[in-house]
């Protein structure tokens, strides 16, 4: 599949729009993210308070892997946009917005109500949302794809630490 940038190099409006379409999926992707963090600071007494695994990362790193992870969320999603139309790239884009939801749920389910085991069932929903998300970009634009496989990660990761703090603090 072509690279998007050589894609657009081609024609000057059609790279505006790229540039546009990539400002849309940053302000999106970083958007709630900035809504995530607005909400996890809001109670961190109730955080602190709960019990948490041994293998809980400590929280500066949160901040980093998250903005590293946001970026290439964003960056594919962008990918994807300026791949050429069809099915495929539709499914895409539509798995890529309900991750999208689902991640930004889940900051609002566990931070902000305090619900760590409904937040556990929507991280199981984005967990899935990811995969469907890889499994139909690959075909779209293998890069893409591969761009959030860290993701992927971090996400399993996520529900292994959010069940075990569900378990902790029934």
């Amino acid at each position: 599949m072509p690279d998007p940038v050589r894609r657009t190099a081609l024609n000057p409006t059609l790279r505006k729009e790229s540039v546009v379409a990539l400002g849309v999926f940053g302000a999106l992707t970083f958007g709630a993210a900035a809504l995530g963090a607005r909400v996890s600071s809001a109670d961190t007494r109730w955080y602190r308070r709960l019990r948490k695994p041994s293998f809980q990362p400590p929280p500066k790193v949160f901040g980093p892997v998250w903005t590293v992870l946001y970026g290439l969320i964003a960056l594919s999603g962008w990918r994807v946009w300026t791949a050429p139309a069809g099915a495929a790239r539709s499914q895409a884009l539509a798995w890529w917005g309900i991750q999208m939801g689902c991640n930004a749920a889940w900051s609002w389910l566990f931070f902000g109500r305090h619900q760590p085991r409904r937040a556990l069932a929507d991280n199981l929903a984005l967990l899935g949302s990811v995969t469907a998300y890889v499994a139909v970009t690959k075909d779209v634009d293998r890069p893409a794809a591969w761009m959030v496989v860290p993701y992927l990660g971090w996400v399993g990761f996520a529900n292994v630490l959010n069940a075990e703090i569900v378990r902790l603090n029934p």
